[in-house]
C-alpha cells in the first residue's frame, strides 16, 4: 500500500471527460452506424451489386458503432457495448427465445440499474481489500457516523460496522434491486447498519463524520459542491477510484497494484 500527498499531483492528475448523457450518444452512434450502412447498401443496389448477407451487414454495423464511439471519446466500454449490441440482437432474432423472457430479463436490469440512465451511475461493487484501509482512516478516539451514498449490495458497511460496533453506518441506495438485497442481509446478520432507499442528493452530509463514494466521474463535482456546503470541519469524503475534478485530494492510497485508488479530502 502506497500514500500520496498534495504535493503529488502527477499521480493523482486524471484525464476527465463529458459525461453529459453518454447512453444518449451512445444510442446516436448506433443510430448513425446503421444509417450509413444501410446507405451503403443503398448504393451497391443501386449499381447492381447484391447487398451483403445480414450477418456481415450486422457485423459491419457493429464494427462502425464501436468505431464511433472511440472517436467521440466515450469510455472503452462504450466500446464493447455498441459492438456487441447489434450481433446480440441478431443472435437472439435467431434464437426465437420467447418473449416473456425478454421481459424478465427487462424488469430485473431495470431494478438492478434503476436511474443509471439519469444519474450516470452504474452498480460498482468495492472489492474486499479496501477494508483494512478503510478502517484504519476511521477516528478510533470517538464514535463516528459514517455514511456510504451508493451502497450497491451493502457488504462493506455490514463488515465494517462489525467491526466498529460503537459507531452509527448508513447506506443509501437508489436502484430498488441493490436496495432490497442490502436490507434484507442486515436483516439476516442482524447488523445495526441502516440501509435507505433514495438519492444521496436528499441526504444532509453535515449529518456524517465520514462520507465514502464509489460512485462516477459524471457526478464528482457535483458530490464536492454538496460535500463542501454541508459538511463539519474536519470531517472526512472518501472516494473510491473517482477523482473529483480540479480538486486535489489531501492523500491518496493505493492499497494494492491492481485496485482503485482511494482519494482523501479533509473538510
Amino acid at each position: 500500500m502506497s500514500i500520496g500527498s498534495k504535493n503529488n499531483n502527477e499521480s493523482c492528475t486524471e484525464k476527465t471527460h463529458s459525461y453529459i448523457s453518454p447512453a444518449i450518444q451512445a444510442l446516436f452512434l448506433q443510430i448513425a452506424s446503421l444509417v450509413l450502412c444501410l446507405f451503403f447498401s443503398l448504393l451497391l443496389i443501386v449499381v447492381s451489386i447484391d447487398p451483403p448477407s445480414i450477418i456481415i451487414y450486422v457485423f459491419a454495423q457493429a464494427a462502425l458503432a464501436a468505431f464511433l464511439t472511440f472517436l467521440r471519446g466515450l469510455d472503452w466500454w462504450w466500446c464493447i457495448i455498441q459492438f456487441f449490441f447489434p450481433i446480440l440482437i441478431l443472435i437472439f432474432l435467431f434464437a426465437e427465445i420467447p418473449s416473456h423472457y425478454y421481459l424478465v430479463v427487462f424488469v430485473a436490469l431495470a431494478l438492478l440499474y434503476w436511474s443509471t440512465f439519469r444519474t450516470q451511475v452504474p452498480y460498482y461493487p468495492s472489492k474486499i481489500s479496501l477494508l483494512p484501509t478503510l478502517l484504519s482512516l476511521l477516528p478510533s478516539d470517538r464514535n463516528i457516523n459514517f455514511v456510504d451514498i451508493g451502497s450497491g449490495l451493502g457488504g462493506m458497511l455490514i463488515h465494517v460496522s462489525k467491526i466498529r460496533p460503537e459507531s452509527h453506518f448508513v447506506g443509501i441506495e437508489i436502484a430498488p434491486l441493490p436496495w432490497v438485497i442490502s436490507y434484507l442481509r442486515g436483516k439476516f446478520v442482524q447488523s445495526k447498519v441502516r440501509f435507505n432507499l433514495g438519492n444521496y442528493e436528499k441526504a444532509n452530509f453535515g449529518d456524517y463524520d465520514v462520507v465514502f463514494a464509489y460512485l462516477s466521474p459524471a457526478v464528482m463535482s457535483a458530490v464536492w459542491v454538496k460535500a463542501k456546503s454541508e459538511m463539519k470541519p474536519g470531517s472526512l469524503l472518501l472516494s473510491y477510484e473517482f477523482i473529483i475534478p480540479n480538486v486535489t485530494p489531501d492523500f491518496h492510497i493505493n492499497i494494492t497494484p491492481n485496485d482503485p485508488i482511494l482519494y482523501v479530502w479533509r473538510i
